[in-house]
C-alpha cells in the first residue's frame, strides 16, 4: 500500500514554510540581533508581561528572531523564566533558566536548560507563554515547523492566558492554512511591536 497523500491543508503549509524559511536566510545576523533587543523592549512594555510571575519562552536558534536579550530582560525583572526541552516522544518538558550559561546543545540544533525537569503540565502554570514559529494571520492562527510539539504544549494552557508568538513583521499574514489540532495564539510581537490577534 502505498503513502497516504498529503491533505491540502498540508500542503499548503509546507508551501509556506519553504516560503517563510527562504526569507529568514535573508536576514542577516546584525538584523537579528538589533530586532531581538527590540522585541524584548516592547514585550517588557506588555501589562501581561509586567504582571507575570513565570513565564514559559524557549530559546531561539538559527535564523529565528532573537530571544536571548528578552531571556534576560526577564530574569532581571524578577520573573522565574522556564523553557521547554523536547522529549523522545514530540512532547515538551520545561526546566528552569538560570541564564546563559545553564543552557546546553540538545537534539534538532536546539539550546536546551540543564537541570531537574519540572513536567510537561508546567506550561499550564505559566502567566506568560512565548512561543516560536514562522508566521501567524490576524485571527491567531498560527504556523510551526510541522512537529506539533508547540500544539501539544499549548493545548495545556488555560483559556486567557496570553500567548505570543514571537516573528518577523513580515511574517504576520493574511491567512495561514489550519487544522483542528492547530492551536491559535492570542497575539505577536515583531520588531515592530506587540498586536493583539483575535481567535477565531
Amino acid at each position: 500500500m502505498s503513502h497516504r497523500e498529503p491533505s491540502p491543508v498540508n500542503a499548503s503549509k509546507e508551501a509556506l514554510r519553504d516560503q517563510l524559511l527562504a526569507a529568514r536566510r535573508e536576514v542577516s545576523v546584525a538584523q537579528i540581533a538589533s530586532r531581538a533587543k527590540l522585541v524584548a523592549e516592547h514585550l517588557l512594555d506588555e501589562a501581561e508581561v509586567r504582571r507575570a510571575a513565570t513565564v514559559a519562552a524557549y530559546v531561539s536558534v538559527g535564523r529565528e528572531p532573537g530571544t536571548g536579550p528578552l531571556l534576560d530582560a526577564l530574569t532581571d525583572a524578577g520573573k522565574r523564566v522556564v523553557l521547554p526541552a523536547l522529549q523522545p516522544d514530540g512532547d515538551l518538558d520545561w526546566a528552569l533558566y538560570r541564564g546563559p550559561d545553564s543552557l546546553a546543545p540538545a537534539r534538532r540544533g536546539l539550546l536546551e536548560p540543564v537541570g531537574p525537569l519540572l513536567g510537561p503540565a508546567t506550561v499550564a502554570t505559566a502567566d506568560v507563554v512565548l512561543v516560536p514559529g514562522l508566521g501567524v494571520d490576524g485571527r491567531g492562527r498560527r504556523l510551526g515547523r510541522g512537529g506539533g510539539s508547540y500544539d501539544r504544549a499549548l493545548a495545556r494552557v488555560p483559556v486567557g492566558t496570553f500567548v505570543c508568538i514571537v516573528l518577523n513583521a513580515a511574517e504576520v499574514l493574511d491567512a495561514v492554512p489550519t487544522e483542528a489540532h492547530d492551536r491559535p495564539v492570542s497575539a505577536v510581537v515583531t520588531e515592530d511591536g506587540v498586536r493583539r490577534l483575535t481567535a477565531g
